[in-house]
């Protein structure tokens, strides 16, 4: 028996997860860096991160759940339509269907003769897939979209407020910018292994970013605060 695995099942979810874990660092450690940078209380830094996780992970739930749930609307849409076209006009139907395999290389009677055999086991399915592209790994899950994007979020929000809290404050800034770098470099790394991906170009691409968005906010809070 020959079995594969493979790992494109993963991507709705490791989408969602990737990207809140890695707002979660970002954002909570920006806004750790502005705050402290503008010579605010511990106290404050450390409520602010906290606020931060909060509605950061409110926010990628409700933003996840309202994008994920706009493109089930348009697949079920397309549904909805392609079974109105096959109920009023299944002949055209399988026309087209057998018009799409012929595009991918199969002679005319074979392509027909396909069309023919899968539209009688499911034609919704078949046009589904091969009309419309929608199928079981790339339908559209809001709800675990949602719940994995604000686990993530917190769970990324959790490690630079972990780091405010155990740091001295006189070293907040410098603790709080390179364990959250590291943290990220890691998010890059297990990212990539999971999604079967090379692991440098992800790694160097999710540091480079977060280090920008980190400096820029630093950079920022620095200036308010010395003009205040």
């Amino acid at each position: 028996m020959h079995s594969e695995t493979h790992l494109i099942s993963r991507i709705g979810w490791l989408r969602a997860a990737v990207l809140g874990a890695n707002d979660g660092i970002i954002s909570t450690a920006s806004l750790v860096l502005g705050i402290a940078s503008a010579s605010a209380p511990r106290g404050d830094v450390i409520l602010t991160a906290v606020a931060g996780l909060v509605a950061g992970a409110m926010s990628m739930a409700a933003g996840e759940y309202v994008s994920v749930s706009s493109q089930s609307d348009t697949e079920n849409a397309d549904l909805d339509r392609e079974r109105r076209e096959l109920a009023g006009e299944p002949e055209a139907e399988l026309d087209e269907l057998a018009g799409i395999y012929e595009g991918r290389g199969l002679d005319p009677a074979l392509a027909r003769e396909v069309a023919r055999q899968l539209m009688a086991k499911d034609a919704l399915a078949a046009h589904a897939r091969d009309e419309l592209g929608i199928s079981e790994i790339t339908t559209a899950r809001p709800v675990q979209a949602a719940l994995a994007s604000a686990a993530t979020f917190s769970v990324g929000a959790a490690a630079p407020l972990l780091l405010v809290i155990v740091s001295p404050a006189s070293v907040l800034i410098p603790v709080v910018a390179a364990g959250s770098l590291a943290f990220l470099a890691l998010l890059g790394y297990l990212g990539a292994r999971t999604g079967g991906a090379g692991t440098l170009r992800p790694t160097l691409r999710v540091t480079f970013w977060g280090a920008l968005a980190m400096a820029v906010t630093a950079g920022i809070g620095a200036l308010i605060g010395t003009a205040v």
